[in-house]
């Protein structure tokens, strides 16, 4: 028989967004778990460790008038830089690679100093003891008799008087299975709602030195060739780690792969582009705990933000809380806040 255990409010997932809204309940004072089926916390704020800084495998940037991202950093002691744009870009098409003078790719945008997870690592840090659980998929949330939800994983079930589900809505419909079910608009939309990053690989390079800025270059690049089909500096503060990322779709991610990515990059940046230190390919369709599998072939992100996950289901007990709920801001980390926020403060309210 499965262990039992009571709670105001049960979050599922672990991302930014979840962390989020768990702090906020929290210290509201009401009885908070998050439960994340990996076994680390983050998300898709991933970050693999270059010294003295990070390279980002997920979200990367914050842009000016994303308050919630710059305030949350400041409190929480989380270093930030610009993200360099200084230089000219590289286009590459079926004709081959000019060079256009200026930068009109990326927009002022700042960076996390110790990569973007340090984000959601220092606030997971500051939770209470035990409310964060790892390692704990939930695989259904079914209706109480007597009121309220059932969470259930495993190991446990959790009743909860309410649900916060911070994962995106195509990967709760395909993981979890709800009795009774949403609503049918609202199932039929979480199901077609694109994966923020679910359908492409971000692959990371790293050398010894922005080799690219002595040439006059900022690093960015946008090609019609691929494999990539945009680039950017991922280089840390003062050029420390050295790094150059770019965007893939997922389906070309295969036997090759890399070779031609070293042999794109060696085209748009020269010679010493040819040997990275390091090559690391996040393919985010692959990762179980962010895309279902249908991830591939959901492509309309005119869903993002739609109105129906701006009101609770299941009698106003299951709120949704993700980057891709947001009705502003959608697809960017500080969207995933905004959704938290919400959720938490409906949470608040029916309380």
């Amino acid at each position: 028989m499965l262990q039992q255990d009571g709670h105001d409010v049960v979050v599922i997932g672990a991302g930014i967004a979840g962390l989020t809204a768990t702090a906020t309940l929290a210290a509201a004072g009401r009885d908070t778990v998050c439960l994340e089926a990996r076994d680390r916390c983050g998300g898709r704020l991933l970050s693999a460790a270059a010294p003295p800084g990070a390279l980002d495998l997920g979200a990367t940037w914050f842009w000016d008038g994303e308050r919630r991202v710059a305030e949350l950093a400041a409190r929480l002691g989380v270093d930030t830089f610009e993200q360099h744009l200084a230089g000219d870009t590289m286009l590459q098409d079926s004709t081959g690679v000019r060079r256009l003078a200026g930068h009109p790719i990326d927009a002022p945008a700042r960076r996390f100093a110790r990569g973007a997870d340090s984000l959601a690592c220092a606030l997971a840090a500051e939770l209470p003891a035990d409310v964060l659980r790892l390692g704990t998929p939930v695989t259904a949330i079914h209706r109480r008799a007597t009121g309220g939800l059932d969470v259930r994983t495993p190991t446990v079930v959790l009743h909860a008087e309410h649900v916060v589900l911070a994962v995106p809505p195509a990967l709760a419909l395909s993981h979890i299975a709800f009795d009774p079910e949403p609503p049918p608009a609202l199932v039929r939309l979480a199901r077609a709602t694109p994966v923020w990053m679910g359908a492409v690989a971000k692959v990371v390079a790293r050398y010894s030195t922005a080799f690219w800025r002595r040439e006059g270059l900022a690093g960015a690049a946008f090609s019609r060739t691929g494999p990539l089909q945009e680039l950017h500096d991922m280089s840390g503060p003062d050029g420390r780690p050295a790094a150059l990322f770019g965007f893939a779709p997922a389906q070309a991610v295969g036997p090759g792969f890399e070779q031609a990515v070293t042999a794109q990059l060696t085209q748009l940046f020269g010679a010493a582009a040819a040997e990275p230190e390091s090559l690391h390919v996040q393919d985010w369709s692959s990762e179980r705990w962010t895309a279902p599998p249908a991830v591939l072939r959901l492509a309309d992100h005119s869903l993002f933000g739609h109105p129906l996950y701006q009101r609770p289901a299941l009698d106003g007990r299951l709120h949704w809380a993700t980057t891709e709920t947001a009705d502003q801001y959608a697809g960017h980390i500080e969207g995933a806040l905004a959704a938290a926020e919400r959720a938490a403060y409906a949470v608040l309210s029916a309380s």
